[in-house]
């Protein structure tokens, strides 16, 4: 049977709840959609890292928890303002299009819109009950996560609220609750939404680009201080000490048990904060 192969399984640390509930009906319901599929609901996308159920390993167990970890997140914050925006949706489509192939795009998407729908059947009684239930997620995260792999979770929670070119207050403060469930501060968001450009202030983004924009040629000195969340009155000892942090938490290498399209966006990542880092020493003469 073609089932997703990263949602099927030894799923390790997805096996237990909360995770473990959300994991276990969405089998079952994948199950029950393919039951009449050729064995070709799989397709293997680009990055060519999966094969059959022989090699799984327990660091593609971590990957398949990480994965699917960052699609029930997904769901909190793509609705965290009350809309379901195209663009964000679609960003997290095109990380899975583009990496697992169009059969993993369609089926993420459709976990999505479930989760979209149990989030709204069980807040009709409890307005907090969904996010009772995340922050139980997070909790599972941050024992079975390392803070970089963490932190690359969050940065793909920022780049989807991003997706639209608009952070509203309501998805930020979102991504900040998410963040302090898995044990980090308001800081590393505010210095992801800094990253690759942009201005941004008072719960609104303006850098009017889509999930997974260019590069950073559009950092201000500004933006450059707040992605190393440290103040332009900060000492030039200070400035290096919060580059050499940053470095070191969000090195790729630190989150290569992920797979390599995960590699990849923590690179990209890491060559944002260069980019802040020379900046500011650029305008200090450093």
């Amino acid at each position: 049977m073609g089932i997703f192969k990263w949602i099927g399984g030894v799923l390790g640390f997805m096996l237990a709840p909360p995770l473990g509930a959300f994991a276990g009906y969405f089998i079952g319901s994948l199950i029950d959609s393919l039951s009449e599929n050729d064995g070709s609901g799989y397709e293997e996308g680009p990055a060519g890292t999966y094969g059959n159920s022989t090699r799984r390993s327990h660091e593609e167990g971590q990957r398949n928890s990480f994965l699917f970890s960052l699609l029930v997140l997904a769901s909190y914050i793509i609705r965290a303002d009350n809309k379901v925006m195209h663009s964000e949706m679609e960003y997290v489509r095109n990380f899975l299009r583009s990496n697992f192939g169009e059969a993993a795009a369609q089926q993420g998407n459709e976990i999505i819109l479930r989760l979209l729908e149990e989030q709204k059947r069980i807040n009709a009684s409890n307005p907090y009950a969904y996010r009772n239930q995340i922050r139980q997620v997070c909790a599972q995260i941050a024992a079975n996560l390392n803070y970089s792999e963490r932190l690359q979770l969050l940065s793909f929670l920022v780049e989807i609220a991003k997706a639209d070119g608009h952070v509203s207050q309501e998805e930020l403060n979102a991504l900040y609750e998410v963040a302090q469930y898995m044990g980090m501060s308001a800081s590393e968001v505010d210095s992801m939404l800094h990253m690759g450009g942009g201005s941004y202030g008072g719960g609104s983004y303006g850098g009017g680009r889509s999930g997974g924009g260019s590069g950073s040629s559009g950092v201000t000195l500004e933006d450059a201080y707040k992605v190393l969340g440290i103040s332009p009155n900060a000492t030039d000892e200070e400035v290096k000490k919060a580059y050499r942090k940053l470095a070191l938490e969000h090195h790729p290498d630190r989150v290569s048990a992920l797979g390599e399209d995960v590699r990849k966006a923590a690179e990209k990542k890491f060559k944002e904060i260069n980019a802040a880092k020379e900046k500011i020493y650029k305008a200090r003469g450093l």
